[in-house]
């Protein structure tokens, strides 16, 4: 082996790049760096054992080619170099911040101890926890609401417009067999 391709072999150890093309089946990235396109090559995600994360790459997202032989062919793509191209998501200390092609964002602020979702104009959140949902504090809800199932409630309801039940109207209803007058009916029996 001579001093070129000994070189060249140094030099390729560890490179960068951007992601050229993305394969899903098998996941693979084809990597651009300089005027080299590898072959198609692993990405590396955080987890791919019996808990695993799929979030492949996108084009023109700038990583660190490795190849501990020197041989780009069997290197693999470290992922998530912010760039020029790419910009940083979040700009302080404290925040976990993931964002979405379309917009919705997730994050965390240890700081402020805040977890927030929001998803973009017409987006939905679907959860499914056959075992139940817990929740602890005060809940604010602004929009419609509509429930399937019985509703058991330990403490007082308070209304501020109406409560219509099977029809009958708790506002506007009124009594029969009674005389109008300052009396009063007697309390609901059961």
């Amino acid at each position: 082996m001579n001093i070129a391709d000994l070189a060249r072999l140094i030099e390729n150890i560890v490179r960068f790049g951007t992601v050229a093309e993305v394969q899903m089946q098998p996941p693979r990235v084809k990597v651009k760096s300089g005027n080299i396109t590898t072959t198609w090559l692993p990405w590396l995600n955080l987890r791919a054992g019996a808990d695993r994360e799929w979030d492949p790459p996108t084009i023109g997202e700038q990583v660190v080619l490795l190849s501990p032989s020197g041989h780009l062919a069997q290197g693999v793509a470290l992922t998530g170099l912010f760039s020029d191209l790419i910009e940083a998501n979040g700009d302080r200390e404290g925040l976990h911040r993931r964002t979405y092609r379309d917009g919705a964002v997730i994050e965390y602020d240890s700081i402020a101890h805040r977890l927030r979702a929001i998803l973009p104009e017409g987006g939905i959140t679907d959860i499914t926890s056959t075992g139940g949902i817990n929740i602890t504090g005060p809940i604010n809800h602004v929009g419609d609401y509509t429930q399937q199932g019985d509703q058991n409630v330990t403490g007082t309801v308070t209304v501020s417009e109406d409560v219509i039940a099977a029809g009958i109207s708790l506002v506007n209803h009124r009594h029969g067999d009674v005389q109008s007058g300052s009396a009063k009916t007697g309390v609901p029996t059961a």
